[in-house]
């Protein structure tokens, strides 16, 4: 009677003990749906990820539109480089068609569109990939999505401190001397990892300082295998190119609720 009474009060404060893990869906669900684009985050909000992860640039007439490619030759029905073509020009391109007739006439979204999109209902993985941080956090506050947005970025990672230091900022952690700099000169509350980083000499110095992890796991580890040896190594989130599978891996595990 004692142990199921001790065990009784002690199940409140062990669940509260219990870790949370992040899915980072890259690039939307783009396994089924074209990637970076409305259907393909709308797929991943419905699967339960807990971030869409979008590559933003600017256009020529100074507009953000998302494309992880400096070119929509790979993406679209067209050619030729984002930073050279209007807003307009993007628009009237399809988006969708590549990646079945299903999706004919999908739009490159605007990064205004995303957000709106996604407030209230996830999070905001945003890889900066040509853009200013005075735009960039500019449009994540329009929305009020501050609050909701982490930031990959080495290159502007200081200047959007320096604007508004409310937003998590999450540079590479790359190697040693550069972790430990990010560290002194950042204070990253996030700090990212792909496959060549990620080594326990570098993820003790991150975790030391207080940050999050977040770690891609893609290709031959986007797995129950490769996630596990994540979580167990001190991963706080995890970037798939499978988020239906990893939000059920980490809600059957207990790292996500149900």
């Amino acid at each position: 009677m004692r142990v199921l009474l001790l065990l009784f009060l002690l199940t409140p404060a062990l669940q509260g003990q219990i870790r949370r893990v992040v899915a980072i869906s890259h690039r939307g669900e783009h396994l089924h749906h074209p990637e970076n684009t409305m259907p393909a985050f709308q797929e991943a909000i419905r699967l339960g990820a807990d971030y869409i992860e979008v590559d933003v640039r600017t256009t020529a007439d100074g507009k953000l539109i998302l494309s992880h490619d400096a070119t929509v030759n790979r993406c679209t029905n067209g050619q030729g480089d984002v930073a050279k073509m209007t807003f307009e020009e993007l628009r009237a391109l399809d988006a969708g068609i590549k990646s079945g007739p299903e999706f004919a006439g999908t739009k490159m979204p605007s990064f205004d569109e995303v957000l709106d999109l996604a407030r209230g209902k996830i999070g905001i993985y945003v890889d900066v990939k040509q853009v200013s941080a005075k735009d960039l956090v500019a449009h994540i506050g329009e929305h009020g999505m501050s609050d909701h947005v982490v930031i990959y970025s080495g290159r502007i990672s200081k200047e959007i401190q320096q604007i508004n230091p409310k937003l998590k900022i999450m540079p590479e952690s790359v190697n040693v001397d550069v972790v430990q700099r990010i560290i002194a000169e950042l204070h990253a509350p996030v700090i990212a990892f792909g496959a060549s980083d990620w080594k326990p000499e570098i993820i003790k110095l991150a975790k030391d300082s207080g940050a999050e992890l977040y770690v891609d796991r893609m290709g031959a580890t986007d797995g129950p295998a490769g996630w596990q040896s994540a979580i167990e190594d001190g991963a706080d989130g995890i970037q798939t190119d499978r988020p239906g599978e990893l939000v059920t891996y980490l809600r059957e595990k207990g790292y996500k609720k149900p």
